[in-house]
C-alpha cells in the first residue's frame, strides 16, 4: 500500500532514518509500487511491497546515506 505521509512508513523506517531520509524512502516506495503492480515486472517471486520496500532502501543508499555503527543512518 502507498504511504501519504512519513507518519504512515513502518516504524522500524522511522526510528532508524532522518526526516529528509524518510521523504527518499516515501516517495521512492509510492512510485515502485505503482511500477511493479504487475508480478512479470519484478525479479524472482518477491511480492509487490517487497519489491517497493527494496527499492526505497536503494533511493536512501543513493541520496548518500549510509548505516551508522549505532544502528541509525547518516548522510555520507
Amino acid at each position: 500500500m502507498p504511504y501519504g505521509s512519513i507518519s504512515e512508513l513502518p516504524e522500524s523506517v522511522r526510528n532508524v532514518l532522518p526526516e529528509h531520509a524518510l521523504n527518499v524512502y516515501k516517495e521512492a516506495f509510492n512510485s515502485a509500487y505503482d511500477e511493479y503492480a504487475k508480478p512479470s515486472e519484478r525479479q524472482g517471486d518477491a511480492d509487490r511491497e517487497e519489491t517497493a520496500h527494496k527499492v526505497a532502501w536503494a533511493a536512501v543508499k543513493k541520496a548518500g546515506y549510509e548505516k551508522s555503527e549505532g544502528g541509525g543512518w547518516l548522510k555520507k
